[in-house]
């Protein structure tokens, strides 16, 4: 039952966690405030804010390695391809081996069932691209970054976070 409870709060946070617009001065606020956050908590984290055709944020923390940085863009791809939160994949699809069946065509490779993806949507648009954070455990990389998109967009934290696991 937990599962299906997150998954209508991840729809809610799809839905409600929208932008007017979005530009590089909006990734690079939104990405300041995300590194600020983890700096804070000392987090190991790596921070991607992109459009789907080109980069607009890169941040990473002490404790990260350069396989935060595939898990980060294994991640986009999956937002990218679903124009759904990778979390939410995670918890759609059921896969303990973190791949998609295999009828999805999608290699190992370049996709991966984890959290932490989520997308930047325009009202009136839809989605653009994706922020995307990777070095905590799968929920709570998606938890930062609802959490950051909140405070941006002056959102309850309260009314749109997944419950402690």
């Amino acid at each position: 039952m937990a599962a299906e409870d997150d998954l209508k709060i991840i729809a809610k946070q799809e839905k409600e966690l929208v932008f007017d617009g979005f530009d590089e001065a909006r990734a690079f606020t939104l990405g300041s405030a995300l590194r600020e956050i983890a700096l804070e908590r000392g987090l190991g984290v790596v921070v991607d804010i992109r459009f789907w055709n080109r980069p607009l944020f890169f941040a990473a923390t002490a404790g990260v390695n350069a396989g935060n940085h595939e898990w980060v863009r294994r991640k986009i791809n999956v937002v990218k391809r679903f124009l759904k939160s990778s979390y939410r994949m995670v918890l759609e699809q059921q896969r303990p081996d973190r791949t998609f069946a295999p009828q999805h065509g999608l290699s190992a490779e370049d996709y991966v069932l984890a959290g932490g993806g989520f997308p930047i949507t325009v009202r009136g648009v839809g989605p653009v691209g994706a922020i995307t954070v990777s070095g905590l455990p799968e929920r709570e990389d998606h938890n930062l970054v609802v959490e950051a998109l909140c405070a941006h967009l002056g959102k309850d934290h309260g009314s749109h976070a997944l419950p402690a696991a």
